[in-house]
């Protein structure tokens, strides 16, 4: 259902999946290019995941998807107050979406989170020469420094088999953020689906 919600610097759009009651997940997409390629996969994701009982909610953010906010004029601190605003209960995040997770939360699921120092020298290899386009992404100064900055926040964190850095959990499968155009994985969002289905209710008690 395409629903919108406030925060203090506007409206933005959100889409909603699942049941209207019990708790929910607020997801969070990757910034800039590996969103396009990772929204089909979240999507499966939290479709799967309303089959299973459990409802959660996928905001625009200033600077992404429909927002009317530019990307060029993004910074990050909005984003997260802006994720911060979104009401659930608990954070889904995938790659870079994990800087974007902030507020108070019962709990955070981080699928193969990303530091803003990694995902900044990604940026800077698309980078055109004397340019601020990153990719096909103009962005400022300001909210490339914060990224600089920023590590994702504690969580449950779930890794692809092929990735070695540390996790709760490793599952099969290829990082959909790695194809060179948008494509889904429905097998690995099932499972992964499964996965926070399970530490949902283990967090409900």
């Amino acid at each position: 259902m395409i629903d919108h919600y406030d925060w203090p610097g506007g409206r933005e759009a959100m889409i909603r999946f699942g049941p209207a009651d019990g708790p929910v997940v607020v997801a969070a997409l990757p910034l800039f290019e590996e969103a396009n390629r990772t929204r089909a996969f979240v999507v499966t994701i939290l479709r799967a995941l309303a089959a299973r009982g459990i409802a959660s909610a996928l905001p625009d953010l200033p600077g992404q998807g429909e927002s009317l906010i530019p990307t060029a004029e993004a910074t990050l601190a909005p984003m997260r107050q802006a994720f911060a605003s979104v009401p659930g209960d608990y954070a889904l995040a995938t790659r870079s979406g994990a800087l974007l997770d902030a507020g108070e939360r019962k709990g955070r699921w981080h699928l193969a989170p990303q530091s803003g120092a990694d995902l900044v020298r990604e940026l800077g290899k698309l980078r055109h020469a004397g340019a601020a386009d990153y990719g096909g992404n103009v962005l400022s100064e300001t909210l490339l420094a914060e990224l600089s900055a920023a590590e994702p926040a504690p969580a449950r964190v779930v890794r692809l088999e092929s990735d070695p850095k540390p996790c709760d959990m490793k599952f099969p499968g290829a990082p959909p953020w790695r194809r060179a155009e948008p494509d889904n994985d429905p097998a690995l969002a099932a499972l992964l689906a499964d996965d926070i289905a399970a530490w949902v209710r283990q967090c409900e008690g």
